[in-house]
């Protein structure tokens, strides 16, 4: 048996422990027959020499992860203590600062997390329109908002337009209480929680005021012709074909779109049949669309989200494979 001390100086110690320890409850949780201990800023290991080794290589990555950006999810931790090979350690270590897509408030850094969200980042780079089509928290919209502020920011686009289908009102939004804005916000709360993320709350008041960035139920799409401007349909799985359509024949000169969708959760009614799934197969071979498929290895939620669609997958396999068999 052997100890051996290791120093989290150069980071922040909530970032490495977690809230409540919960980063370091999966650590120890990886190495059972390791003691491992916290004081202030040290970690003690104690155990056999091997054991040790295993995980000192680990809470380095960790550290080296921490030490260039700051931040690590919990997500992220339990991955980078899940991977053993070098391509995990290029995932997660060898990244380059033109990797960042925004500067948020307070020097917050958002970037492409996972290869997927690479993807998008590249697909929208060479193409004007993008699908980025994939389960709940895979960060579509995210990386798609943050894709569209970094396109304003950089004088590429104009202005930002955002919208949703407001599916629980039926588009027919006239009969709730209050103003336009009071009536479609609770359906458009993500993208506005994802600009709060990436811009000061003044300036984002003054883009809102001037519409240089615009956030609007999918009805209000209508007629109109956008021109110089990122355009992003998010939850598209809750359009039909008409409403699908009509988006994508909105998109004028100069202007790129990002639609995002996850067809497990389409809450239209019963009657009608969302139109991604006809899109993204008539569209499959244009070029200047790009489709991009993330999966539950992009959750970046917390941990227990991606068992949770795991869980999901399964069930629905074993659904149709009794519905076969009857």
């Amino acid at each position: 048996m052997t100890d051996t001390i290791i120093s989290l100086n150069n980071v922040n110690p909530i970032e490495f422990f977690g809230v409540n320890n919960g980063k370091f409850d999966l650590l120890k949780k990886k190495f059972p027959l390791l003691k491992i201990l916290s004081r202030g800023t040290q970690i003690k290991i104690s155990g056999a020499p091997e054991q040790i080794d295993a995980a000192k290589e680990k809470i380095e990555l960790i550290l080296q992860y921490l030490e260039r950006n700051g931040h690590l999810s919990e997500n992220y931790f339990e991955q980078i203590l899940g991977g053993d090979d070098a391509e995990t350690v290029d995932h997660f270590i060898d990244r380059h600062p033109n990797d960042i897509l925004v500067f948020g408030p307070n020097g917050k850094t958002v970037r492409a997390r996972t290869a997927n969200q690479k993807k998008m980042v590249q697909a929208i780079d060479k193409n004007d329109i993008v699908f980025a089509i994939g389960p709940a928290g895979t960060g579509k919209t995210y990386t798609a908002v943050a894709l569209a502020v970094r396109a304003l920011k950089n004088k590429v686009v104009k202005k930002i337009i955002l919208t949703r289908p407001a599916v629980e009102a039926g588009e027919s939004l006239g009969f709730l209480p209050g103003d336009l804005k009071e009536k479609i916000d609770p359906y458009l709360r993500p993208l506005y929680d994802a600009l709060d993320d990436m811009i000061p709350a003044d300036k984002l008041g003054y883009y809102m005021t001037t519409r240089t960035i615009e956030i609007a139920p999918l009805a209000y799409m209508r007629g109109r012709t956008l021109d110089n401007a990122f355009i992003i349909l998010d939850e598209a799985q809750n359009t039909n074909d008409l409403q699908l359509k009509m988006f994508l024949t909105r998109i004028g000169a100069n202007a790129k779109a990002i639609i995002t969708g996850d067809p497990t959760q389409i809450d239209l009614p019963r009657n009608q049949r969302s139109g991604l799934h006809k899109a993204t197969r008539i569209l499959q071979n244009i070029e200047g669309i790009e489709h991009v498929e993330l999966s539950e290895e992009d959750v970046v939620r917390h941990r227990l989200v991606k068992a949770i669609i795991k869980a999901y997958e399964k069930e629905y396999e074993r659904e149709e494979a009794y519905l076969k068999d009857r």
